[in-house]
């Protein structure tokens, strides 16, 4: 891979949803502890070691803007085909063309694509408490991601050849929808796929001191162990896991 394979800059939404995912990331141990500090995770450009998942504020940086308005546009072609119920939330605040603008934006924006949507979060949410209300509940969720799954499937040829674009996007959509569904109370039951692997540091123990060794969780110490080859089985209790790390 030769990325960036489109520029990059941070938009109006990027640094915000970034660290907040890193935060539940970091929560859920699929980041790092000291993943705000680290350049690849932070970075805007996707790394090119296919080893190393894509973020999805790094999608820009290999989808560039006219696969991502592909995509968009092919949902919200769908969206527009749908039952009444559901289209009409849609259509009463703009046409096909409109929504494809407005979400594209959005996408670009969060992707690493520079500062496409004005308003940032205050928008979205406006946007949602006052013009998509009627949606913001299980059952539109439930149609929404339907629509969206429709959509990943038939735009695999947006997503290019490498196998990373894919879960970074199932990623980016399950985040959302959780964010969406905490704050208008409803169960989040979105699945859209396989999402980024877990990303985990080697620590160096040699460059660390007995104190930092000695912060570290015994869940944490038995991981990192675990990475190094070492079987923790052999080691009972925290101390253990303390002693065995300073030998390494």
């Amino acid at each position: 891979m030769n990325y960036p394979a489109f520029p990059t800059r941070e938009g109006y939404m990027t640094s915000k949803i970034r660290q907040d995912y890193i935060t539940h990331a970091v929560a859920q141990k699929s980041l790092p502890a000291d993943a705000h500090r680290v350049a690849q995770i932070v970075s805007l450009d996707a790394s090119n070691d296919l080893s190393k998942p894509i973020q999805f504020w790094q999608l820009y940086s290999v989808l560039g803007p006219d696969r991502i308005v592909a995509i968009v546009s092919d949902f919200y072609a769908r969206v527009f085909a749908d039952e009444p119920w559901f289209t009409s939330v849609f259509a009463r605040v703009g046409g096909v063309n409109h929504h494809i603008a407005t979400q594209a934006a959005m996408w670009v924006d969060v992707m690493g694509g520079g500062p496409a949507y004005h308003g940032a979060e205050f928008r979205l949410n406006f946007h949602h408490t006052h013009n998509a209300i009627q949606l913001m509940n299980e059952k539109g969720a439930e149609r929404w991601t339907m629509l969206m799954l429709d959509t990943l499937e038939a735009s695999a040829q947006h997503m290019t050849s490498d196998p990373r674009v894919r879960p970074a996007l199932n990623t980016f959509l399950t985040h959302f929808m959780g964010k969406y569904a905490q704050e208008f109370g409803f169960e989040n039951k979105s699945l859209f796929g396989d999402l980024n692997p877990a990303v985990r540091r080697k620590l160096n123990f040699m460059k660390m001191t007995t104190e930092a060794i000695e912060a570290l969780s015994e869940a944490d110490l038995r991981d990192a162990l675990t990475e190094h080859g070492v079987d923790t089985s052999l080691y009972p209790g925290k101390a253990d896991l303390v002693n065995k790390a300073q030998m390494l």
